[in-house]
């Protein structure tokens, strides 16, 4: 398994902006496919964005035109960069690392998870 830590998570006005970061470490970053989920007070865990070992990316139709994931090998870090913010955006958000090769929004198939960071969407 690869560990993962996220940083960047805090409070932010609605229409603003935030990065997240994951940094991971243990394994080799590049033979992962990862993801981020995240989980509001109440509600059940849910997928926001995956991005696959050669680059491709998708995105819950929640968040699709305003959060953007991305990858840098190099660093074994990945990104979610969160623009346009809503208070429904206020959560907790966990990525999450697999070795899956497809696209997956189920969490069960991705094998690590980092500690989580909290979004605070102020409206």
């Amino acid at each position: 398994q690869v560990q993962l830590v996220e940083s960047g998570g805090g409070l932010v006005q609605a229409g603003g902006s935030l990065r997240l970061s994951c940094a991971a470490s243990g394994r080799t970053f590049s033979d992962y496919a990862m993801g981020w989920f995240r989980q509001a007070p109440g509600k059940e865990r849910e997928f926001v964005a995956g991005i696959l070992k050669r680059g491709g990316t998708y995105y819950a139709a929640s968040v699709k035109g305003r959060f953007t994931i991305s990858r840098d090998n190099a660093k074994n870090t990945v990104y979610l960069q969160m623009s346009s913010l809503k208070p429904e955006d206020t959560a907790v958000y966990y990525c999450a690392a697999g070795l899956r090769v497809v696209p997956s929004t189920t969490g069960s198939d991705f094998d690590s998870w980092g500690q989580g960071a909290q979004v605070t969407v102020s409206s």
